[in-house]
């Protein structure tokens, strides 16, 4: 449940005539660890002070304003009142749907960050009447709103029975795929492409993110507290091997294809016992 949590953002969702209020909740968390600069010598924390270029002085957050300078050097600055004349200021509460698209329109690449939308109101028909809709139609809502003191383009689509807003890049924000190789002629046999096509047909599967894991956190987070607690860190192995480069194509797909029709037999070898194990457990 995210209703404990304090909503980014509540508004108005409309799609034609009809406004559902909503509460937008970030969906997803970052777990990096993150470090401190600190003085090697005595373990001290190292902050930054926000200092005038001009005169010198450390300047408090209540002194900050924010300004623009251009090409040329000139800065202005841009005081709270000039925000209020933009028309963002029209939609900080308002999300209008303004199309429905196909849901393999939309380019991955312009995803950015995730967003659940939660009813703010005890008539939840609405909610779920456009929830249901885009899902009986295989389309995406495209919607404008502003968030954060910016408009935003983004998109809603359902995940678990909830409706996500997902915001998207700008097209200008997409830089061009523009690389020489591109435009080479390079020519694949048809039995190489035929022996690549095994290859993807022996290793596929459904994706389920569950059985992946960050194997590097879990060692970082493993070494901190080995040294929180004064005692060795545990040792790792480390890949120190380098991929050769492929001399033989056909021979490098054949071998790969036999590799991975091995460890299949493997998985499927050692997926009982783990099963017995689990039950045993329970």
């Amino acid at each position: 449940m995210l209703s404990h949590m304090r909503a980014l953002w509540k508004g108005s969702l409309a799609f034609g005539l009809v406004s559902v209020p909503v509460k937008l909740y970030t969906a997803t968390e970052n777990h990096d660890v993150r470090f401190h600069q600190v003085h090697e010598k005595d373990g001290g924390r190292v902050r930054m002070k926000r200092v005038c270029e001009v005169c010198g002085e450390e300047v408090s957050f209540a002194e900050i304003g924010k300004g623009y300078t251009d090409a040329t050097g000139r800065t202005v600055i841009i005081e709270p009142d000039d925000f209020e004349s933009l028309p963002i200021a029209e939609t900080s509460r308002n999300m209008e749907v303004v199309e429905f698209v196909p849901n393999e329109q939309i380019d991955p690449i312009l995803y950015e960050k995730a967003y659940y939308l939660e009813p703010d109101d005890r008539n939840l028909k609405p909610y779920v009447l456009l929830r249901d809709a885009l899902q009986e139609t295989d389309r995406t809502a495209i919607v404008q709103l502003a968030l954060r003191q910016k408009t935003q383009l983004a998109c809603l689509r359902i995940r678990d029975g909830v409706l996500v807003l997902q915001t998207l890049r700008w097209p200008d924000e997409v830089r061009p795929a523009m690389f020489a190789f591109v435009d080479e002629d390079v020519q694949v046999r048809p039995q190489e492409l035929k022996m690549a096509e095994s290859l993807i047909e022996t290793m596929a599967a459904d994706f389920d993110p569950e059985q992946y894991k960050d194997e590097y956190q879990e060692a970082l987070l493993a070494l901190i507290e080995a040294k929180l607690a004064g005692v060795e860190p545990p040792s790792e192995p480390v890949a120190t091997g380098t991929t050769a480069p492929v001399v033989d194509l056909m021979a490098a797909l054949r071998e790969s294809v036999e590799r991975s029709k091995a460890e299949s037999v493997e998985r499927q070898k050692a997926q009982p016992e783990q099963e017995d194990t689990e039950k045993r457990r329970a």
